[in-house]
This record gives C-alpha cells, structure tokens and sequence, in this order.
C-alpha cells in the first residue's frame, strides 16, 4: 500500500483510537460516579465497556504503529503475533456478545417491565458474564490448538485470523455464532423495540409515580426510534464490510484489495469508539 494510504489509515485508527479510550473511560467514571446507574446487570455494560477499552489501548495502537514503521510482515509462528491475534479476536467476541446482552437486558425492561426484576438477578448476570467469558476465551484459543490460525495481515498491519480457505471451517462458524448471530438479535430486538414505540407513540401513554400521573409525549417514543435505527445501522456499517471481505478471502482463494481490507478492520475497530456513545444515547 502506498505511504499515503499508510499515513490515512494510521491517521484514522488514532482517531479511533483516542475517541475509544476516551470515550470508555467516560463511560465507566459515569458509571462509578453516578449510584443510580449500579443496576443489577452493571455488569453486562461494563463487560463490553472494558473490552473496547482494551482494544483501543491494545489492537489499535498496535495497528497505528505498523502502518507507519512496523514490518512488512510477522512470522507467522512467532510468540508475539499469536498473543496479538488472541487478544485481537478474544476483545472482539467478548465486546459484541457483551453488547448484545445488554441490548437482550434493555429489550426486558421495556418489554417485560413488570417482570424485569425477577428476571435479572445478580445471580443470573454473573452466570451469564461467566458464559460469555468462557466462550470467547475458548474461541480464542482454538487457533492457538490448531483449529484455524491467526497470521499477520499486510493490508490490515495486524495479527488476526488467517482467512485463507483451508481456514474456512473455523471461519464460517466464528462468523455464523461469533459474530452474525450476536448482530443479527441486536438488530431483530431494536426492530421490535421500534415497533413497540411507534405503536405507544400512535395511541399515548401516561406514566404514574407516588405523586401523580403525567402524560408521555409521542416524540419521547419517535426519538427512541431513532437511536435505536441509528444503533442498528452502525452495528450493521462496521461489521458488515469486515464479515463480507474475510469470506470473501475465505471463498474466493485470494487477498482483497488492500484499500477495502485496511478500510474493513479500520470499521470493525471504529465500533469499540461507537459503543460507549451508543449507549449514553439508549440511556437517556
């Protein structure tokens, strides 16, 4: 790829970078210094939280350095690439599946609201971050046993997944449960959660507390609309291009082109800066 290139990617993993960190660590001082946001299933956001703000200090600079003075390659086999594209692919498994729980959480206390609290426990949070843990944990080391491999990708200057075709078997299923099925009930339950405030919004709702009852404006429900739409579609804009080059790669028995490969992991990376935003804005 050409110095140019090389100097808008870096220029944009930085970018990304600094809004990641930054924006993590927003997220988590809100989250400390504000008691009435120390819900049961705390837990769930500060289970994504932390992994994207791993990545931004971790896989992100790692990317920015290469691109700029690293090496053209890795070797392959060597200690430092395979602890990279582990830590790589265990953030990414731990994120996504962190953040769709966490939309599965919202989902039962505006669905399910009477009902929310005996369904969200501590106890059952803990179990589920545990899951999720294992999981990714697991994902990420079966590489490491020789089932799939992680390499250094020129176009992407970083260590990740191989993507050639006799990887393929592993590929497919850590795209299928990995990483689209996590995509596809986050975007299936803020479809339904849209549709939910569209229709409270065509006929009204009174909310009550102690004191008295109050009347709940259509635009509240239309501007929960939005971010919900608008969540869907940057989970859908960072890892769609990712997902669709790497089984390109994986099928078509070649590299794609450097522009669209670096372009596809500088999206995938950009969602660890999105995802703290995201879900300041479903808080309101």
């Amino acid at each position: 790829m050409a110095w140019d290139l090389r100097a808008v990617f870096a220029t944009l993993m930085l970018l990304s970078g600094m809004a990641s960190v930054g924006g993590n660590l927003l997220l988590l001082l809100l989250l400390l210094l504000r008691r009435e946001l120390r819900t049961d299933t705390l837990g769930l956001t500060l289970s994504f939280s932390l992994s994207d703000l791993a990545l931004g200090l971790s896989t992100i600079p790692f990317g920015v350095h290469n691109s700029l003075a690293g090496p053209d390659s890795y070797p392959g086999n060597g200690a430092f690439c395979q602890g990279s594209g582990f830590i790589f692919l265990l953030l990414q498994t731990s994120s996504v599946h962190s953040l769709t729980w966490a939309t599965i959480d919202k989902f039962t206390q505006i669905c399910f609201a009477l009902s929310y609290r005996r369904l969200w426990t501590a106890a059952r949070v803990r179990s589920v971050l545990v899951v999720l843990w294992a999981f990714s944990l697991l994902n990420a080391m079966l590489p490491l046993l020789g089932v799939g491999s992680y390499m250094y990708s020129e176009s992407r200057y970083l260590c990740c997944l191989d993507f050639r075709p006799e990887n393929r078997t592993f590929v497919v299923l850590w795209t299928a449960v990995g990483i689209g099925a996590p995509i596809v009930t986050m975007c299936s339950l803020y479809t339904y959660i849209v549709y939910v405030a569209r229709k409270q919004a065509r006929r009204g709702t009174f909310m009550c507390n102690e004191l008295h009852c109050f009347y709940v404006p259509a635009n509240n429900y239309l501007r929960s609309s939005v971010v919900m739409v608008t969540t869907s579609v940057c989970l859908l804009v960072c890892w769609m291009p990712y997902i669709s080059v790497c089984l390109y790669e994986t099928f078509g028995g070649g590299p794609s082109p450097p522009v669209t490969s670096a372009l596809s992991a500088w999206l995938v990376l950009s969602s660890s800066a999105l995802n703290p935003w995201i879900t300041c804005m479903t808080q309101m």
